[in-house]
């Protein structure tokens, strides 16, 4: 090459670029593992219930003009549940309620929706969801749990269950089922059908 000619720079392209440390985990909570087939519906959050966490089960409320809210422990007997709330890719939460700021993916604020703006609520396809396993755990193919009273104990009102056990509902087996067991960090992959 002639060591006159002056090289062109293509530049930087756009894309959506993040760096890992060591290595990239298997799943968050929230992540809609595959993209097809996928449901996903934007919906309003309920103020009075705000959804504290992605990956977490969604009930519709009527008496919210059509938002959504967290499970309590008064929907313990519900079979069935509007959706599974889902993790917007980039996100990274500031330390208020507004959606801006240099967070890492890891910390705490990165984890916990925004209250000010809609959420997306997965009704349809396969998500990763965090997993008690304190009453066992789960397996592909077999039925899933929420735990229905007030967190503690290692559970969590309104978190999912590897396995039947006190205060815990049973969600329908012909809609809800798991698809795989919990990883290291205890990440299963939710199954939903229609």
């Amino acid at each position: 090459m002639d060591t006159l000619t002056p090289r062109r720079s293509f530049g930087r392209h756009r894309t959506c670029d993040t760096a890992y440390t060591f290595r990239m985990g298997a799943g968050f909570p929230g992540d809609v593992n595959r993209g097809h087939p996928a449901s996903i519906n934007p919906c309003l959050m309920y103020a009075s219930g705000p959804i504290t966490a992605f990956g977490a089960p969604v009930i519709a409320d009527s008496s919210s003009n059509n938002g959504v809210r967290a499970w309590l422990s008064s929907d313990s007997a519900l079979t069935n549940i509007f959706g599974v709330s889902v993790r917007p890719y980039p996100y990274q939460q500031s330390t208020t309620s507004q959606s801006y700021g240099g967070v890492p993916y890891d910390s705490t604020t990165a984890s916990t929706p925004a209250t000010l703006q809609p959420i997306d609520v997965l009704t349809a396809g396969y998500i990763f969801v965090k997993v008690c396993t304190l009453y066992g755990s789960p397996y592909k193919g077999g039925p899933v749990f929420i735990y229905t009273t007030t967190t503690g104990g290692g559970h969590t009102l309104g978190g999912f269950e590897g396995a039947t056990g006190a205060n815990v509902a049973s969600l329908d087996t012909g809609r809800y089922k798991w698809n795989s067991p919990v990883d290291s960090n205890g990440i299963a992959e939710l199954m939903i059908t229609l």
